[in-house]
């Protein structure tokens, strides 16, 4: 009887298929997880975290959120749509941060007392800057680029 020799099939090895599945499945977690354009340094601001309001004459382009009369002084208004809060935290300053909550992703629902509320585990934040008022929230929320234009607010374009 003559030997035969086995060639295996061709394609991917097993291995590598569970290994590119394990890796993809983890990316999808990770993703849903996230819900921060934040650098992953962990330190430091990230270049996205510019100030959030640019007074002027030009238009900003964006989508426009509200008229400044709604945002009332010293609270604020969440806009679930565009995933953005705008807080006014002293006359005619407004500020704009995510409404994601960096705790586990949930939705920010109100703004009252001076903070942004999370209803999911009760995180709180500051609507002057976004920092963490109480947690469990670990970071502050991101700011977000905001332009007012006479009495109009509008996310930067």
């Amino acid at each position: 009887m003559t030997s035969a020799s086995f060639h295996p099939a061709a394609g991917p090895a097993r291995r590598t298929v569970v290994a590119a599945a394990g890796a993809a499945g983890l990316t999808a977690v990770l993703a849903a997880c996230g819900g921060s354009d934040e650098d992953a340094s962990g330190g430091g601001a990230a270049s996205s975290e510019a100030p959030s309001e640019e007074a002027g004459g030009e238009d900003g382009g964006g989508t426009e959120l509200a008229a400044t009369a709604d945002i009332p002084e010293g609270g604020g208004m969440v806009f679930a749509d565009q995933k953005v809060v705008v807080t006014q935290p002293s006359a005619g300053e407004f500020k704009a941060f995510s409404a994601t909550c960096t705790h586990q992703g949930c939705a920010v629902k109100s703004v009252s007392d001076g903070v942004i509320n999370c209803p999911c585990h009760n995180s709180n934040f500051s609507i002057t800057d976004g920092s963490v008022r109480s947690g469990p929230a670990p970071k502050p929320l991101p700011a977000v680029r905001i332009t007012v234009n006479g009495d109009s607010i509008q996310l930067a374009g």
